[in-house]
């Protein structure tokens, strides 16, 4: 990490505070042998007992990456019975869509798309490409926790697995992401720059997460932090076993999502999701900070490629390449410079966090 990141500290042994609040608050919640052993049989155990008699004790989202696709190989071992469910959003790349296949034919599991109104959907990326602000990928995110809620529930599904996981994503800045989940802040940005209403898209406010936590009762298990995980060894284990191809770097299972982090953020915000990525490696011990630094040289894009791509997702978004350029070259923004509910979220995540989380905790043997 660098000064990239606004609130960066160092200090007297020129350690950042990123890596110190790793040491003090994330390597305990990291697999740690017999403990998370333990954790991790509670678990399962309690995700069996929901199914009764559904078909499904669990769902899985599936994008056809690393992480999503070695959760749903764990959790089959494991036992249990997931529902896989990918939401489609029009971005996908040809690797994830035969990756999503390989993975639930060779596993054997159920799979079910959720396919976004590409029209109303292609409106509201743009409306935040055009807000100027970092996180550019809100609408992506929040429509993944809307869908797998949606048909979790609609299933009475009473577990969603994430393939979410602080061996590789534990070091974030907070300056780089804000809360994908505050609905008046995309509504705001919508009705600024766009042309319709939210009316298809699966939103996900803080009333749905009350509803969908506190009465539907379900919950979001990031499995892989109660196992030894290494992106490598995940890797060789999908190619091996479930015959996964490799489709580069982190989130490149989404061709927008590999332009936003390898240009977008990087050229525009001076932001490289992969000083985070490796921070976190070295910090579990998986690669050497030499390594990172060497990677870092190389830009995270492909120059020869990079006009190309550009053009493409001009075409997919509808306007001119000089309209895109010009949006990419705007004035960079903060979500703070429009409507939003961040002091409601900050106080609502308080009291959840006081009188319910440990109400709500999976580990809980009572």
């Amino acid at each position: 990490m660098d000064t990239s990141d606004p609130d960066i500290t160092f200090d007297e042994n020129g350690n950042c505070n990123h890596c110190n609040d790793f040491f003090k608050e994330y390597k305990n919640k990291i697999y740690h042998g017999e403990e998370s052993d333990k954790q991790l049989e509670i678990i399962v155990n309690k995700i069996k007992q929901t199914k009764g008699k559904n078909k499904y004790d669990c769902l899985v989202g599936m994008s056809g990456g690393v992480d999503s696709s070695y959760v749903a190989y764990k959790a089959v071992e494991l036992g249990l019975n997931p529902l896989a469910v990918h939401m489609d959003n029009g971005w996908n790349s040809e690797e994830s869509v035969k990756n999503i296949k390989n993975v639930c034919n060779k596993l054997n599991i159920d799979y079910q798309s959720y396919v976004l109104n590409w029209e109303e959907f292609k409106d509201i990326q743009l409306s935040i490409l055009k807000s100027s602000i970092v996180e550019v990928e809100i609408p992506t995110d929040v429509a993944i926790i809307g869908a797998t809620h949606k048909i979790a529930s609609e299933n009475n599904i009473k577990f969603i697995i994430s393939g979410g996981n602080l061996a590789t994503e534990a070091i974030l800045p907070y300056q780089w992401f804000y809360d994908c989940k505050d609905l008046r802040l995309l509504k705001s940005i919508q009705k600024r720059f766009g042309k319709n209403n939210l009316k298809t898209f699966p939103d996900f406010g803080y009333r749905k997460e009350i509803y969908y936590k506190l009465i539907r009762r379900i919950r979001l298990i990031y499995l892989l932090n109660y196992l030894p995980y290494s992106k490598e060894d995940a890797i060789k284990t999908l190619e091996n076993e479930v015959n996964w191809k490799n489709y580069g770097g982190k989130h490149h299972e989404s061709v927008y999502t590999r332009f936003v982090q390898s240009y977008f953020q990087p050229v525009k915000f001076n932001l490289d999701y992969r000083r985070a990525t490796f921070s976190t490696q070295i910090c579990t011990g998986e690669i050497i900070r030499e390594y990172a630094l060497e990677e870092l040289k190389n830009k995270p894009y492909d120059p020869e490629k990079i006009e190309a791509e550009k053009d493409y997702i001009a075409k997919k978004l509808g306007i001119t390449l000089k309209e895109f350029e010009e949006i990419l070259n705007s004035p960079p923004k903060s979500y703070k410079d429009y409507p939003n509910n961040e002091k409601k979220l900050q106080f609502l995540y308080r009291v959840y966090k006081r009188y319910f989380s440990s109400y709500l905790s999976i580990t809980d043997q009572n």
